[in-house]
């Protein structure tokens, strides 16, 4: 009976492992973030609203701010609480703060950031 049990919950672990991947799949736009404590203004720094993240089931991830682009690689912890993209010169590891199948909160040493996911069309 506890065999059963083990199983059961390292398959409820893997389809949330799996769903969380699922889910995080698509395009993301920054709506806030936030330094220090304080919000900062996205349009004023990165010079457009479109700031955006898209990531692809290979693992491929696109960083889109207007109409610049830069290409890396994306893939979560084995606890699904950290983001690491990655490139051949840099790898960035943000904290998962809130994660849902609209909405996105992570934190670096840059600050807070919330996404929301948008259809592909915008």
């Amino acid at each position: 009976m506890k065999k059963v049990i083990l199983i059961f919950i390292c398959l409820i672990g893997l389809s949330v492992s799996a769903q969380t991947q699922k889910e995080l799949v698509g395009k993301w736009m920054l709506v806030k973030w936030t330094k220090n404590g304080r919000t900062q203004n996205i349009k004023e720094y990165f010079k457009t609203t479109q700031v955006l993240q898209i990531f692809e089931e290979n693992g491929d991830f696109e960083n889109r701010i207007g109409s610049d682009s830069q290409y890396s690689k994306w893939k979560l912890s084995k606890n699904d609480s950290e983001l690491i993209i990655a490139d051949d010169r840099v790898s960035i590891t943000s904290s998962i703060d809130y994660f849902d199948a609209k909405k996105r909160v992570i934190t670096s040493e840059l600050g807070t950031f919330e996404y929301k996911k948008i259809p592909y069309a915008e």
